[in-house]
């Protein structure tokens, strides 16, 4: 079976559920297990951040979702309301699909991280309220910096690593970046 193309679903772990979403239009998307993913539109600067996060390159990702259904934005909404969103997992994955557009496999997970903030903008039209959100998601690389920009010293960030991320084994990213020197850096790294 030849792949024939790829879908980008975003999911979203919040306490009233998981929403899934698929970058595109027309109706849902049903993968391999049965789960329902609901369309919507990233735009293109959000497939280029997409790409930095995959590629470890941005710690902050914003994307914005637009054409949102009205069942799932009330439900992003009230987890909101609730201020129980932040710090739910986020994740990308990438379907391959074959050339009657069904799931080829399981889709593989690109990008993980936790959501840090939504804003929310709906637009009326004849047609009705289309919702736009945009979520802001960080990644484990956002604990090498402080909220004023400035970088943390080794010892400092091991300290803080171990408090936000107690289970995680030690963090020793400043000693194993002199190692980094040498090495070729290929683009994209898929």
């Amino acid at each position: 079976m030849a792949i024939q193309s790829l879908r980008v679903l975003c999911q979203v772990d919040l306490p009233s559920g998981v929403i899934r979403l698929w970058d595109g239009s027309g109706g849902p998307f049903v993968d391999d297990a049965g789960e329902i993913w609901r369309a919507c539109v990233l735009t293109e600067d959000a497939l280029n951040q997409i790409e930095m996060a995959i590629n470890a390159e941005a710690f902050t990702l914003a994307l914005v979702l637009s054409g949102i259904d009205e069942k799932t934005s009330n439900q992003i909404w009230q987890d909101y309301q609730s201020e129980a969103i932040k710090g739910s997992r986020f994740r990308i994955l990438l379907q391959e699909c074959d050339e009657f557009e069904q799931p080829a496999g399981n889709p593989d997970v690109k990008f993980t991280g936790r959501v840090d903030n939504l804003l929310f903008s709906d637009t009326a039209n004849s047609s009705g309220i289309q919702s736009t959100v945009t979520v802001e998601v960080t990644n484990r690389f956002t604990l090498r910096t402080l909220a004023n920009g400035s970088v943390l010293s080794d010892v400092d960030q091991k300290a803080r690593a171990k408090v936000l991320n107690p289970s995680a084994p030690l963090d020793r990213f400043a000693e194993r970046v002199n190692t980094l020197r040498d090495k070729t850096i290929r683009w994209p790294n898929w």
